[in-house]
């Protein structure tokens, strides 16, 4: 299973998309191998334009398996995030929530944002990464 972040997802839905991610994202639709999460599908939906494009992105995401939040998934990313504190590491709490539903998934996170990265170092989170070649492209 691999959750797709936003971070990944914003390159990939673009009108000129940033082709290797967007090919991986196809393959892994294909696939069947993407899962979502209700974080991500907020971040997504609360950016579309208009009506008709935030109902076609509603139905196209309700079609992938949903990693719930339960008690259990806020409680691991409150630990997550007080440990991170005691590190001095300063993550958005959207972003820790998404690698504990990620890890306690055992999905691999697919992204753009070096949050992720540095949470793979502090964690035992497994990302693919796309944010050096993200950061080549639009340099």
């Amino acid at each position: 299973m691999v959750l797709v972040d936003t971070s990944a997802w914003i390159f990939a839905l673009k009108k000129n998309p940033f082709l290797p991610l967007k090919n991986r994202i196809d393959l892994l639709l294909r696939e069947d191998l993407v899962v979502s999460f209700g974080m991500i599908r907020l971040e997504l939906l609360g950016g579309t334009k208009t009506k008709k494009e935030f109902n076609r992105l509603k139905s196209r995401l309700e079609a992938f398996y949903e990693i719930s939040t339960d008690a259990i998934l806020w409680g691991v990313a409150s630990q997550l995030a007080f440990k991170l504190h005691r590190k001095s590491l300063t993550i958005p709490y959207t972003d820790i929530l998404i690698a504990c539903a990620a890890l306690e998934s055992k999905a691999v996170l697919l992204h753009a944002d070096a949050h992720f990265d540095l949470l793979a170092k502090h964690t035992e989170l497994k990302v693919e990464s796309f944010l050096s070649l993200v950061q080549e492209d639009y340099q």
